[in-house]
C-alpha cells in the first residue's frame, strides 16, 4: 500500500501575506491613534492657554520683563528654560501681590491674579536677575468695583485684633532670635541647634503676612535655590543659612554676623508689618496663598527645611496663624454665610489631626521620615483648607476688589 507524504510543516504562501497584511494594519492603526491623540492634547493645551499671558524665564532674564494687561484678572504662564528651579512673583512697591514658587526646569505653571490699575514690578527667577515691569490699566469694570467696595466699618474689628497678633507674634521671634544669635556667637552648636526649632516657628507663624513683605522675606526666609552660587553664595543669609551651618555642616564658623542680621531683620520685620495697612480683602488670601504653597510644593518636597528637616513644626505653626484668621471672622460670617463654617472648621481639623499624628514627646518627626503617602496626604488636606478659605472672600462682598 502506498504511503501518502506528510504535509509541509511551513503555512501556504496566502497565509502569510494575510498575516503581514494584518501586522501593516496594527502599525497604521497605532500610528493613527497617536497623531489622533497627539492633534487632540494639541487641541486642548491650544485652548487651556487662551487668554494666557507666557513669561519665559531664561538664566539671567525674563522675555517678556514688560507686560500691560487691562485691570481684573490674569493669567500668567511662566516657562522655566533656566536649568534650575525658580520662582517668578508680583509686586506692589515691597508688597506680594501674586506669586509662584519652585517652578521646575524644563516646565510652566500658571499663576492668576486679581489686579487693581496701577504699575507692579515683577520678579525673574533668580533673586540678582532685573526685575520687570507691569502696568495694569483700568476698565469700566474695575471702576465699577471700586464704587461698589463695601462699607469697611464691619472688618474694623478683625483687622486690628490681626494687629494685636502680628505684634505679640513679632515679638516672640525677636525674643526667639535673640536667644539664638547668642547661642550662635557663643559657639554653641548643640544649644543653638536647640533654638532654631522655637525661632523658626515664631517665623512661621508670621509667614503668611511677612511672605507680602518681599525683600525682607527674602533676607529672612529665602532658600539657596534662588541664588547663583547656591549655598556658596554671599548673599545666602537668614534662617536657612544659619540652618546650613547648625544641620548640615555642624560648623558656626562666621556665622556669629548671620545671626546678628537675622535678628536686625525681624526687629525690622515687626516695624514693617505693623507699618503696612492690610486690606480686608487680604486677611484671608495671605493664608490661603501660604496653605497652597504648602500644599503645592513645601509638603511633597520636603524642601523648606532641607537641612533640618522641621518642616513639620513649621507647617503646624502655619495652620496656627489660618486657625486665627478664621476665628477673627467668625462672628462676619456666622452672619452672611454660616454655611461656609463647618466646611472650614473641618478642614482645620482634618489637617490638624494629620500633623497630630505625627507628634513624637514634645515636637514632631523629623520630615526625612515621613513617607511620601502621609506627605500627600497633608499637601490633599492643605488644598482641601484652601480652597474652603476660597469662598470666604466673595460670601462677605470683597471678591473682585
Amino acid at each position: 500500500m502506498t504511503q501518502q507524504a506528510s504535509p509541509k510543516a511551513s503555512p501556504p504562501r496566502a497565509l502569510r501575506w494575510a498575516v503581514a497584511g494584518s501586522v501593516i494594519v496594527m502599525i497604521a492603526a497605532g500610528g493613527l491613534f497617536y497623531y489622533a491623540s497627539q492633534l487632540a492634547a494639541s487641541k486642548r493645551l491650544s485652548n487651556q492657554n487662551q487668554g494666557e499671558i507666557t513669561v519665559t524665564i531664561h538664566p539671567h532674564s525674563c522675555e517678556p520683563n514688560a507686560l500691560s494687561v487691562p485691570a481684573g484678572r490674569a493669567s500668567f504662564r511662566i516657562v522655566n528654560r533656566s536649568e534650575r528651579a525658580v520662582e517668578w512673583e508680583i509686586l506692589d512697591g515691597v508688597l506680594v501681590v501674586e506669586e509662584r514658587e519652585n517652578i521646575a526646569p524644563g516646565l510652566s505653571q500658571v499663576i492668576n491674579a486679581n489686579l487693581l490699575p496701577g504699575d507692579y514690578a515683577i520678579t525673574c527667577g533668580l533673586l540678582s536677575n532685573p526685575r520687570g515691569t507691569l502696568h495694569v490699566t483700568p476698565t469700566a469694570e474695575s471702576d465699577a468695583n471700586a464704587k461698589a467696595r463695601p462699607s469697611m466699618v464691619a472688618f474694623i474689628g478683625p483687622l486690628s485684633e490681626f494687629r494685636v497678633y502680628l505684634s505679640s507674634q513679632s515679638s516672640a521671634l525677636i525674643k526667639a532670635v535673640g536667644a539664638l544669635q547668642q547661642a550662635v556667637a557663643a559657639g554653641d552648636l548643640q544649644q543653638a541647634q536647640a533654638l532654631y526649632l522655637p525661632a523658626r516657628a515664631a517665623y512661621q507663624r508670621l509667614a503668611p503676612a511677612a511672605q507680602r513683605l518681599a525683600e525682607l522675606d527674602n533676607t529672612i526666609n529665602a532658600r539657596a535655590d534662588y541664588f547663583e552660587k547656591r549655598e556658596q553664595d554671599p548673599q545666602f543669609q537668614g534662617f536657612h543659612r544659619l540652618e546650613y551651618a547648625l544641620f548640615q555642616q555642624r560648623d558656626l564658623s562666621g556665622m556669629a554676623p548671620v545671626a546678628q542680621r537675622l535678628f536686625d531683620d525681624v526687629s525690622s520685620l515687626k516695624q514693617q508689618l505693623l507699618a503696612q495697612s492690610l486690606p480686608p480683602e487680604q486677611l484671608v488670601s495671605v493664608v490661603a496663598r501660604n496653605l497652597r504653597s504648602l500644599a503645592e510644593v513645601r509638603a511633597v518636597s520636603g524642601e523648606e527645611e532641607r537641612y533640618s528637616h522641621s518642616d513639620l513644626n513649621g507647617f503646624a505653626s502655619n495652620l496656627q496663624t489660618t486657625r486665627k484668621v478664621v476665628d477673627l471672622l467668625r462672628p462676619l460670617l456666622s452672619k452672611a454665610a454660616a454655611e461656609l463654617l463647618p466646611p472650614i472648621d473641618s478642614a482645620i481639623s482634618g489637617l490638624d489631626a494629620r500633623f497630630a499624628a505625627l507628634r513624637v514627646d514634645d515636637g514632631y518627626r523629623t520630615y526625612d521620615s515621613v513617607s511620601a503617602t502621609q506627605r500627600q496626604q497633608i499637601a490633599d488636606q492643605a488644598k482641601q483648607l484652601a480652597d474652603a478659605l476660597d469662598a470666604i472672600d466673595p460670601a462677605l462682598g470683597l471678591s473682585g476688589l
